[in-house]
């Protein structure tokens, strides 16, 4: 498959992810924090660059997503803003960020007056209200479902979810209830493969997946875990993109847009069965 250069390529928007996935086009999420990085992933062909709350482990060195603040997602966004030129800018909203919806509302304002171009959201169903008050204010929305980091220790860890059938009826019930409230996107995190496909037969918004399965319409890593720099073990759904090359960074990002497009990343070893 031919890319676009950054000289012709269009600015992508919630609309184009719609259209991608109704041609069968996979598209690709990334995660970075800075300018710099943020112009190259945009050249290198990046759909979407998530400024994820996941800043606060490999950024600040917690071990959890926890400590981020608000202040830290706004710090962010608009420095990626910066350096973008034509990627759709998906912001966290950190924890205790949907604690209300008059709070939910005030700082996600706060993400797109910086830079982004669509929130997202960690939970379930009981959102459902959140996400139809986002969309009322033109906040496009991402509902992230499955393993959410922001509840590590009411799962006890960050543990597979959607194992047992009960999980996994819970999992659905929440995805059709975000998309009838009117989430544009959906991300599931560590679910089984089988669930994921069952949901994305139900379900007509488009999908990202991340230790999910292949068949879903985008996948998204962690730009440090990609270059194999995080801390720790890496989890199983990773993989280093810049091992054995010898074209850089650059290679690194150019080799995972090109796995994500043509469907060899994620492999079977990067999901649960």
């Amino acid at each position: 498959m031919a890319y676009l250069s950054e000289a012709t390529r269009k600015p992508v928007t919630v609309a184009t992810l719609a259209k991608m996935k109704a041609a069968g086009e996979k598209f690709t999420v990334l995660t970075t924090y800075d300018a710099s990085f943020a112009t190259l992933l945009s050249r290198c062909g990046v759909d979407v660059i998530l400024v994820g709350d996941s800043l606060g482990m490999v950024l600040q060195g917690h071990d959890s997503t926890l400590p981020v603040s608000i202040d830290d997602m706004v710090y962010h966004v608009a420095c990626v803003q910066r350096g973008n030129e034509t990627t759709l800018i998906m912001a966290d909203l950190p924890f205790m960020g949907t604690a209300t919806i008059e709070q939910c509302l005030q700082w996600s304002g706060r993400l797109m007056a910086a830079g982004a171009h669509m929130v997202k959201i960690e939970g379930g169903g009981w959102l459902a209200d959140t996400v139809r008050a986002l969309k009322r204010c033109g906040i496009p929305v991402c509902a992230h479902l499955g393993l959410t980091p922001q509840s590590v220790n009411a799962f006890g860890g960050y543990r597979v979810q959607g194992r047992d059938d009960a999980q996994a009826q819970a999992i659905i019930a929440d995805a059709k209830a975000l998309e009838a409230a009117g989430a544009d996107v959906l991300l599931f995190e560590c679910i089984p493969r089988a669930l994921t496909k069952r949901i994305m037969a139900e379900v007509h918004i488009p999908v990202i997946g991340i230790g999910a399965a292949p068949e879903c319409d985008g996948q998204v890593l962690v730009l440090h875990d990609i270059l194999g720099v995080s801390p720790g073990k890496p989890a199983r759904f990773v993989k280093n993109f810049l091992a054995g090359r010898t074209d850089g960074v650059e290679g690194a990002v150019r080799a995972y847009v090109a796995a994500v497009k043509d469907g060899s990343f994620p492999a079977a070893e990067h999901c649960f069965e």
